[in-house]
């Protein structure tokens, strides 16, 4: 099964493709599409749309993991996030992959064993399950990278088969 971990932003979008069979990955690709500050906002959310297209159409992913999104300060912050993820989400829908959605504490869990993990620990598990030679940067791309771990585990689960069929 071939996976596209995202984690939301709009100047950052981290994204992580994994492929995971038989209980092993391979790390595909990451990386992180960025925009430009002082561009007006409605061209950053083009320019994630159409980077996201293209990594959809290059990658083929089987399905897209996306963090939720929880803000409990910057509510300006929390609504331009939210527009850029529902055009990520909107490319993932326009290619028909399954999009899947999971929350930090289920990300930490899935990659450290707990859920209470500081951000250092999934970035080192990430890389050691990874098998990579270092912790990808920005952070966001380790992170996208633990998203897609997080369903990689989820989705051999009987709830996750069941969710689909929702």
């Amino acid at each position: 099964m071939r996976i596209l971990g995202i984690d939301p932003g709009y100047a950052i979008v981290g994204y992580g493709v994994i492929d995971y069979q038989a209980g092993r990955y391979r790390t595909v690709n990451y990386g992180a599409i960025l925009t430009q500050a002082h561009t007006p906002f409605e061209d950053r959310l083009i320019q994630i749309y159409n980077e996201m297209s293209l990594l959809l159409d290059k990658f083929s992913p089987d399905a897209m993991a996306v963090e939720q999104l929880f803000f409990t300060n910057n509510q300006k912050t929390a609504i331009a996030v939210a527009q850029a993820r529902g055009v990520i989400l909107l490319a993932a829908r326009e290619k028909n992959v399954q999009i899947f959605e999971y929350t930090p504490l289920q990300v930490k869990q899935s990659v450290v064993g707990y859920g209470k993990a500081i951000k250092q620990q999934v970035m080192e598990m990430t890389k050691v399950l990874l098998k990579l030679p270092q912790i990808p940067k920005p952070d966001d791309t380790a992170d996208a990278l633990a998203i897609a771990i997080c369903h990689a585990h989820s989705s051999g689960s009987l709830m996750s088969r069941l969710r689909q069929y929702q």
